[in-house]
Parts: structure tokens; sequence; C-alpha cells
């Protein structure tokens, strides 16, 4: 009889067991598809907050009822309506902002977690390029519309939209910097493959952007170029990021193919020796080149920078990039301080006015013989200059 009791006990205890792991199964988390999740309504959204004395502009939200805590990425817009089907063009549309069909901004930095902060100046750029505002005709206030968005496991959905109200600002808005891919190897610079950030123009040598062409006003890419003189079976690469051989994949190797991943398929080499111009197309992933037709071009001994940077002088030096052993360099480098604004620049060869290259264009162009000075606008740059091509960039340091 005792022993009929344990065993109904433990019959019933299973019983219970399996019974609450059916509960468990039933109660399992499954992905659910929401619709929309509630974005909160900053304590500040009707205080007229002054945006250019403000620094950031911070946002919370609840996350969207996936079912279970979801690592969803969250981003920021803003918007001119309350209605969702006006949000049809974001400023991200190539050109969308000079035609004004954009209607909404993506603002701030993707979150992961259900708060987030945008700096002020990101939300009154995004402003002015929404409404197209010019120069003293920014209105004294503005009441923006703002919501979220939520991408996990491939589906995305939106926020409700809430009304903010500030004080906006003009902001001097500029294109993209030109996004950089780097020419590095045995035949460029000091030849010693090194590729930090400080060894721009000593040991990697930064293409040019070719006169002519469209680059990505939000991203900088585009077309560059490259003309030098390359030794028959001198080794070199083409890279975009200078971060001590970390990122390694992209990259223009042997065959002039992309390398995305995968084994090292070696350098790129000339098999005669020669001057070449280098085309690289970062958009189709495309890496070309040419014999150019001139083949025994100009061999200066200095190249020098004037402007009123330096009150015009002919005997400001500039650095020369390609220094290894043999090197017939054509490229050159100078660091101007416009910091206390801005000035003017031109190229001259062997402390001469009598060969000299200019043009009006700035950050980068083509100078021509006895061209126009250079508007140098304020800040501190790094110029480099190319003598076979007159091609010359500045890059923001």
């Amino acid at each position: 009889m005792k022993y009929t009791k344990i065993t109904a006990g433990i019959l019933m205890g299973a019983a219970l067991l399996l019974s609450a792991c059916d509960s468990d199964l039933d109660n399992n988390p499954t992905l659910q598809t929401p619709t929309t999740f509630k974005l909160n309504t900053p304590a500040y959204s009707n205080a007229n907050l002054d945006l250019k004395s403000s620094s950031a502009l911070a946002f919370s939200w609840s996350q969207p009822d996936y079912e279970f805590p979801a690592a969803a990425t969250y981003q920021m817009q803003i918007g001119k309506t309350d209605k969702a089907a006006d949000w049809t063009v974001s400023t991200d549309v190539d050109g969308a902002v000079d035609a004004g069909t954009a209607n909404y901004a993506n603002v701030g930095d993707g979150a992961t977690s259900c708060t987030t902060s945008v700096s002020a100046t990101d939300v009154a750029t995004a402003l002015e390029q929404i409404y197209k505002w010019s120069d003293n005709a920014v209105p004294a206030t503005q009441t923006f519309y703002a919501r979220v968005r939520a991408v996990y496991a491939g589906d995305t959905c939106y926020s409700n939209i809430v009304p903010v109200t500030v004080i906006p600002y003009y902001v001097e808005l500029a294109d993209a910097a030109i996004d950089e891919w780097y020419l590095i190897g045995a035949c460029i610079g000091d030849g010693k493959w090194s590729n930090n950030t400080n060894v721009i123009g000593t040991s990697v040598l930064p293409m040019y952007p070719e006169p002519g062409q469209e680059y990505n006003k939000k991203t900088g890419v585009g077309v560059l170029t490259y003309t030098g003189y390359f030794g028959a079976g001198e080794h070199f690469k083409i890279i975009h990021y200078l971060d001590n051989w970390v990122n390694t994949t992209d990259v223009v190797c042997n065959g002039w193919v992309f390398r995305d991943g995968g084994n090292d398929p070696g350098d790129i080499t000339f098999d005669k020796a020669g001057y070449y111009k280098i085309t690289l197309d970062p958009t189709n992933r495309t890496c070309t080149y040419k014999k150019v037709d001139d083949q025994n071009p100009a061999v200066y001994s200095e190249m020098d920078c004037a402007g009123d940077f330096n009150s015009w002088s002919t005997t400001t030096a500039m650095t020369p990039v390609n220094t290894f052993a043999g090197a017939k360099n054509h490229d050159w480098y100078f660091d101007i301080d416009a910091s206390a604004g801005a000035t003017t620049a031109k190229f001259l060869s062997n402390q001469s006015w009598d060969v000299n290259w200019g043009n009006t264009d700035f950050p980068w162009g083509a100078g021509t013989n006895g061209g126009s000075n250079i508007p140098v606008k304020a800040g501190k740059w790094r110029v480099f200059f190319n003598d076979i091509t007159g091609q010359y960039h500045f890059i923001a340091q």
C-alpha cells in the first residue's frame, strides 16, 4: 500500500512536470512583426530649443513588440509633416537636396538601445537641407517632426511621429570630403609599405580626384586617378584604409582586381617601365591603366607654393613624395595653415614664375600654366600636387 502511494506520487509529479514543459513550449517566444512602436515626446518639444546654443537633442522610445528583447537597430529621422506618407525622399539620395525633392533626413548615428542623442548641428543641417533655406532666410522658429526607424531580422517598422519646435540657424553646407584611396609600395613614397595616417605623403600617396567627374555629396565616393612613372616589376598596391593592415580586404591587388576577402593575390606590377595613368572607380569596383602619350615629361628638382599666406614668396619649397632610390618624382605636398582666414595659393617650379599652375577650383582641381589663384578656404590643409597633370588636392588636417 505504501509502495502504491509512492508510485502514484511519482506518476503525478511526472504528469505535472510534463504539463509544465508543455506550457513552457507553448510560451516559447516567437518573432512578431510589429507595425509601429512608441516614440516618447521630448520634454523640450514645445520649449523653442535654440539649436545654435545647444549641443544635442535626446530622444527615447519603447522597443517594438517583438515578443522578446530583440537587438534591433534604430535610426532617428526628421521630416516636414506628421503624415508618414509624405516621407518619401531622404536627403541621403544623391542630388535630392540640390533638386529640392528631399522631404526627410536621417539624423545622428544608428542606435542599438532605446535612447539616442542627436547633435543640434546635425538637426540644423537636416532642416536646412529639407527646407532649402538660404542665408538670412531662416525662420525664427520651426516645427519639425521626428520618428524612429527600427530594423530587426529583415523587418522594418516606424514609430509614431512627434512634433518638436526649435529655433534653427543657418549652417554653411559643404560636400563630403573625397573618399580617399592610396598608392603604397616599394615604388611609392619612401618605399617602406608603411600605412599609418601620419605617413600620408611619406609612404602613401592619395590618388587625385579627376576633373569632370561627379562625387557623391554625402559620401565623397567617386573616380580617382594617378599619373606617374613606374619601373618594370616594381611592386605596389592601392588601399582604401590606413590602419596598419588590420583591414586588408578593400585593396586593389595583382590583376587589377579588388580584394573582397580571401587570400591576397599579390602585388601590382608593370611588365614595362614607363609613365602610366591609373583610373580607380570604387562604385563599379574597377581599376584600369593605360600608358600615357608623353613618355618624357619634365622632371623638376624643386616645386614651390606661393600665395597670400606667404606674401607670394617664391622660395617656399614643397616636399617631394617619391624619395625611394631611383624615383622619378612628380608629386609634391605642402602644409598650409589658413586657420586665421581664407587665403590663395599657386604652384611654381624652381622658384620661378616661368612655369606655374593655378585654377579657381577648390579643394581639388587641375591647374594650368599661368592659371588663376586657387581660393583656399580657412582651415589647415595638406595639399598634394602632380606636375604632369596639374592635378591638386587640398586635404583637411
